[in-house]
């Protein structure tokens, strides 16, 4: 699917071993700084995804830990950095290269500072009380990656040489053979390398679905072993297994590709949605949950900013509202909390204008600082009463309830107020005005709301 693929173009980091022999499946590295005890669960994780060559001028570490506090105030709790590692030349695809092209594992990209920039932003997000992951990129490395060494390590054509991974326009990177166990330990070494050197605090890991299960079960384990630190993993792939590879998160991509192509495009009724809440969740264990977001990297490059997709910034909103609150994780991508429409493309550095729309960042701290403080919409019961153009239900435990209405349409509604939300004792969430619900609502484009009792 078309969405799959643009993330998977992307393209993975990959690790360098120090040396081609010898390689150590359980190497023991110097801990650097002091394991981070304060990562959140998944259930009360919310994410922000940092693309350095767009956030700031200057495209570095340095810039990120200056905005520590912005991001912070958004009520966000992870910082996810896309891939930092040095990227390949050789076979470049254009501009600055993919941040996907890894020719490195152990190394960190000039571009964007040293190690020791990159511990102290790891530092300072720790003091703030925010995990730090990294971007991990299994499935490829870029074609002048020493791992090249290896040729067994590879996938190769029938001519014997190297590959891009099949089915894949991905020209700028090579596919590794995941029944090389020397590749497979070094990988999973160069994993638990920026866990002890940098002190990170899990991985989101690209192409996920590209890669063997038996790998990322053996990943996943290897991770949970590292018994000093609580590591979150992500997986980015529609594959059903992901969670029995020992995944907590993996991102709803199909969630994504119904909001826009169905609900927005085509405008599609809003109840399709509740099948989501099945389908993402259908093979979850406890504590598994779905990363859902209304733009990241790759659809941002291939279909627009949100403002663009949502039919504007109240339509963005009302997206993004729904998304954070029924069901699963929420995800920022850098410049979204800001209403960009401007083109990021990572393979440029494309630097984001901060000072647009701060009435948008106003919403967005509103909804995540909410959702931060409720356990009633992070974990309680889930109750849908939408109707074809309204998105409407209710989070709820035994201490509070919270609705969310949203008019997900570019014109005017009428929503018919179902008996079990009738009556009066209702309040507006962030400004604490009464509200009463009888009868019917007539709502305008894109007008959305959480109310509480």
């Amino acid at each position: 699917m078309k969405l799959l693929l643009l993330s998977l173009i992307t393209v993975f980091s990959f690790c360098k071993k120090d040396s081609n022999t010898n390689v150590k499946t359980d190497p023991v590295y110097t801990q650097y700084g002091t394991p981070f005890a304060g990562v959140p669960s998944t259930t009360d994780a919310a994410i922000y995804q940092v693309n350095l060559r767009a956030f700031s001028a200057n495209h570095d570490f340095k810039s990120v830990t200056a905005k520590l506090d912005a991001i912070k105030s958004l009520g966000i709790n992870v910082v996810y950095l896309m891939p930092i590692y040095p990227v390949g030349v050789k076979n470049s695809a254009g501009g600055l290269g993919s941040p996907y092209a890894v020719k490195d594992y152990k190394a960190v990209n000039t571009e964007f500072g040293t190690l020791d920039d990159l511990k102290a932003l790891v530092d300072a997000a720790h003091a703030k009380g925010m995990a730090v992951m990294l971007d991990w990129v299994a499935n490829h490395t870029s074609w002048d990656n020493a791992w090249t060494a290896n040729k067994s390590w590879y996938k190769l054509d029938a001519d014997g040489k190297f590959t891009p991974p099949v089915g894949t326009n991905w020209t700028d990177v090579i596919a590794l053979d995941y029944n090389n166990k020397d590749m497979r330990a070094a990988m999973i070494d160069a994993m638990k390398y920026w866990v002890y050197t940098a002190n990170i605090d899990g991985y989101r890991c690209d192409a996920a679905d590209f890669v063997p299960l038996d790998f990322w079960k053996e990943a996943n384990d290897a991770m949970k072993s590292i018994t000093t630190h609580k590591l979150l993993m992500l997986a980015e792939g529609t594959r059903n297994d992901h969670f029995q590879a020992g995944f907590q998160m993996v991102y709803g991509m199909g969630y994504y590709s119904d909001l826009k192509n169905k609900v927005f495009d085509k405008a599609n009724s809003l109840t399709l949605l509740q099948g989501l809440n099945v389908s993402e969740y259908a093979t979850a264990k406890p504590g598994s949950q779905v990363v859902r977001y209304t733009t990241n990297h790759d659809v941002y490059l291939s279909d627009g900013s949100p403002v663009t997709i949502y039919v504007g910034k109240t339509g963005s909103m009302a997206a993004f509202l729904v998304t954070a609150y029924m069901k699963g994780v929420p995800m920022i991508y850098n410049g979204q909390e800001v209403g960009t429409t401007q083109k990021i493309d990572f393979f440029y550095n494309t630097p984001i204008d901060w000072s647009t729309n701060p009435e948008m960042t106003t919403e967005y701290k509103n909804i995540l600082n909410f959702r931060a403080g409720s356990d009633a919409v992070k974990t309680g019961d889930l109750s849908v009463y939408s109707s074809d153009d309204v998105a409407a239900f209710t989070k709820s435990n035994d201490k509070q309830k919270v609705l969310v209405i949203a008019n997900m349409r570019n014109n005017n509604a009428t929503y018919t107020i179902p008996p079990a939300l009738a009556g009066a004792g209702w309040k507006n969430a962030f400004s604490s005005a009464t509200v009463a619900l009888n009868g019917q609502l007539y709502l305008q484009p894109y007008q959305h709301m959480v109310l509480v009792q």
